[in-house]
């Protein structure tokens, strides 16, 4: 990753409207700041939240609240619980997510 020429600034989420994505099951909250070609986000998936499509995205994500569960396309779910991050490269392994009690990441990609 590359991370291009941009002048020092904090990002005020509070200030960043939220957009809401339906999912299978529920939905999701999502304010997105890009950067070039890297997207920031910060998700917040509501209690039941089911993702409605498998993604190849690579990510970086650490979950700041809660927890998710991340199935992989071949039958493997990998728990995401407050404080720890995963990381998946573009185009390795399929995957989508979903959240009993609800969660809040913050997402690289």
């Amino acid at each position: 990753m590359t991370i291009p020429t941009f002048p020092f600034q904090v990002i005020d989420w509070t200030a960043i409207p939220a957009e809401r994505h339906e999912g299978e099951e529920a939905y999701a909250l999502r304010q997105v700041m890009n950067v070039g070609d890297i997207r920031i986000r910060r998700m917040e998936y509501a209690p039941g939240y089911k993702a409605d499509h498998w993604c190849k995205k690579g990510h970086i994500i650490h979950c700041l609240q809660g927890s998710m569960i991340t199935e992989l396309e071949d039958g493997r779910l990998m728990e995401l619980s407050e404080g720890a991050t995963y990381i998946v490269g573009d185009d390795c392994e399929a995957h989508r997510t979903f959240s009993k009690g609800g969660c809040v990441l913050f997402v690289v990609d």
